[in-house]
């Protein structure tokens, strides 16, 4: 339960203890007047930081980078998010080691030994070190088995589902594909894995739609190296769907820390679409008030609910059109004797169609415009 909020305008904080000494003295009155336990700052703190104002309250300091940590420990329900919140943690926690072994300081060694603490501390560091080096291996592993996945998807038209937590990415997928099974609950961080599906878009048309890890204003660097195996479904996407909390008034701050968070996945240049979800919240005004703001800097926005009924037609038809134009129908013709451009037109490509004209075969095929540059410089027709 909070119970206070302090709060100060600094040009810049303060290199010792983050917030002004003035400040600490009201921080320290409010603490006793609350008999606060646990003091949270919405900043990450270094290390020095940290031990500094914990001395200086007698209070245990968590930062804000701790906290999302720990909320996404409660989060973590598979072995792969399990090693992902590991390694944030421990890449976290090492470089505030000292801070954490203060009871034993007062154990100094004389001239060429070393102390309890110093031993302890340097025992620490050793043990963490080695899990590290683990879970990182254990995660490229990871890593190179997705690899292999998204190589046999290369002829499937793939879609990311991305946005600030909690904007209803899981409902969007889970109405999407008609499966109940798809977790979906309302709060922070609650799909930590990215979980694809195949959704059937109508019209002979299909995606593999992937929902990913929500994104959050100052997400901690550790957090976004350590969840780097999983986001890689990001950066492979044909289109990535932005869902956009359309009732929260701060949604434009939002959408700028989910751009910045692509820009850092190398994921700057995938066209996006941007999908305003929970209009079923918006009086009919608002609604029409929100499309007239957002016409001319987000054009192409589509506005839909997760819950209501047909309420993700719009999203469907978008897509639809965008397999269309980013893979469009083309006639392709290869000599019936050359298996490996055919090879690649079933790889790289969907075949929807093949028949033979004397020594040539026909294949009417879903293609992307690398795809059909390639087998034109092959020597395929293509039309």
């Amino acid at each position: 339960m909070v119970v206070g909020e302090v709060t100060q305008m600094l040009d810049r904080p303060h290199p010792g203890t983050y917030l002004g000494t003035g400040k600490i003295e009201e921080l320290r009155a409010e603490i006793a007047d609350k008999q606060a336990t646990v003091i949270i700052f919405d900043d990450e703190l270094s290390p020095a930081q940290g031990r500094n104002v914990e001395d200086a309250l007698g209070t245990r300091v968590v930062d804000r980078a701790e906290l999302i940590l720990d909320i996404f420990a409660t989060r973590a329900r598979t072995s792969e998010a399990r090693m992902q919140v590991e390694l944030a943690q421990l890449e976290y926690t090492l470089p505030r080691l000292t801070r954490m072994w203060t009871h034993l300081e007062k154990f100094r060694g004389g001239i060429g030994v070393r102390g309890p603490g110093e031993t302890q501390l340097e025992t620490d560091r050793r043990l963490i070190n080695n899990r590290i080096k683990l879970l990182k291996e254990r995660l490229g592993d990871v890593l190179r088995a997705r690899a292999v996945q998204r190589q046999s998807r290369r002829n499937e038209f793939r879609v990311s589902l991305v946005g600030y937590t909690n904007a209803g990415k899981s409902s969007v997928l889970r109405s999407l594909a008609g499966d109940s099974h798809v977790f979906v609950e309302d709060r922070l961080f609650a799909t930590l894995d990215p979980l694809t599906r195949e959704v059937k878009l109508g019209e002979h048309q299909k995606a593999l739609v992937t929902d990913t890890v929500g994104f959050i204003r100052k997400l901690p660097h550790h957090l976004v190296a350590s969840f780097r195996a999983t986001l890689e479904e990001v950066a492979e996407s044909d289109l990535l769907l932005h869902v956009i909390d359309a009732s929260r008034p701060t949604w434009e701050d939002q959408l700028h820390v989910v751009d910045q968070v692509l820009g850092e996945l190398g994921a700057g240049e995938t066209p996006v679409l941007h999908v305003f979800n929970k209009i079923d919240r918006l009086e009919h005004d608002e609604l029409l008030g929100l499309q007239l703001r957002v016409r001319d800097s987000l054009p192409d926005s589509i506005f839909v609910s997760a819950l209501a009924e047909d309420g993700l037609e719009p999203l469907r038809r978008a897509l639809v059109a965008r397999v269309r134009m980013l893979r469009p129908v083309a006639e392709v013709r290869i000599s019936a004797g050359d298996g490996r451009l055919l090879a690649e037109l079933h790889r790289d490509g969907e075949v929807i169609d093949q028949r033979s004209e004397d020594s040539v075969l026909v294949l009417h095929v879903r293609a992307t415009q690398a795809l059909i540059g390639r087998l034109r410089q092959a020597g395929a027709t293509v039309s």
